[in-house]
């Protein structure tokens, strides 16, 4: 386990790597920059510009360029924003907060509701099944802006129960995160159904129901098996509901770094781009890994194949 978690490391740092290399020089083959976007507008001429671009050494060569920005990354310098001249790794750390909640909230909420589906879809129950499997096709065929914009008509502006947009504390959370839940659920869902139709056939149930266990029973020793590959999907969804923030933060005006990570594309802010960019690499390696390792907890046929 130990060697196998060091290369997980190492993989999840050459992809990093890689996408912070792909990232920075794509960025730099686009015509135009932070500056251009900003000083220009302002009135700066060009040879004010010119000598701003010179300080912050984005009249280099973009290979001497990169050699800076990665010895600067292994020593922990992000990098500043060409807009605001903040560092990006402050920037981050003051808009991480939000974003993880939501993350963190839509998951439970698509965990809850993906399961439900998923157990409903394989019942006898027609009306229940039909429903979950509509709802659950549903999530996965509508995009994220239609069903936000959809429930704050709905929740806030007709109901007037929840706020629409902005705010802080839980009832700001509830319609983001309900939102997101939704559309993450629609996979949990599916992996549920065929978790448990493929249980069902297994030799262990038939030998429980020939001891007369009762049927609750029975759906419980399934559960146990069936719910194991729930441990990956969910952080499948997490790499998505972590990414899917960009517009559900820009739709409800919320605080985060899905808000913070379009205006520094909208802007052409490279740190801030390249810093988000790595940031994410990172994060969804970790959750893989995460979720890798749990798995190997749980299961001890994972542990002996490794």
């Amino acid at each position: 386990m130990g060697a196998w978690l060091v290369r997980r490391i190492g993989a999840a740092v050459l992809s990093a790597w890689l996408v912070l290399t792909l990232a920075f020089f794509a960025l730099r083959w686009l015509p135009g920059d932070a500056l251009d976007a900003t000083m220009a507008r302002a009135g700066w001429s060009a040879e004010a510009i010119a000598a701003r671009r010179a300080e912050l050494g984005l009249d280099a060569p973009p290979a001497r360029q990169y050699v800076t920005y990665l010895g600067g990354v292994l020593r922990g310098d992000w990098g500043r924003s060409l807009i605001s001249g903040q560092a990006v790794s402050e920037k981050i750390a003051q808009n991480a907060c939000p974003t993880v909640t939501l993350a963190l909230s839509a998951l439970w909420v698509a965990l809850g509701l993906g399961v439900t589906w998923g157990v409903l879809a394989v019942m006898p129950w027609r009306v229940a099944r039909y429903g979950a499997e509509t709802l659950a096709a549903l999530a996965l065929a509508t995009p994220v802006y239609w069903t936000a914009t959809l429930a704050i008509y709905l929740f806030a502006v007709l109901l007037g129960w929840l706020p629409g947009t902005g705010g802080d504390g839980v009832r700001a959370l509830i319609l983001p995160a309900l939102v997101l839940g939704f559309h993450a659920a629609g996979g949990i869902a599916e992996v549920t159904a065929r978790s448990l139709r493929e249980a069902w056939a297994e030799d262990f149930v038939r030998t429980a129901r020939a001891k007369g266990l009762p049927a609750w029973d029975v759906l419980d020793h399934v559960l146990r098996v069936a719910l194991l590959p729930l441990i990956a999907v969910a952080a499948v969804q997490l790499s998505f509901l972590l990414g899917g923030t960009v517009i559900t933060e820009t739709i409800f005006v919320r605080q985060g770094l899905g808000r913070v990570f379009l205006d520094a594309i909208t802007d052409r802010d490279y740190p801030m781009v390249q810093g988000l960019v790595v940031l994410a690499a990172l994060s969804v390696n970790g959750v893989h890994t995460l979720a890798d390792v749990l798995y190997a907890l749980v299961d001890p046929r994972v542990r002996r194949g490794a």
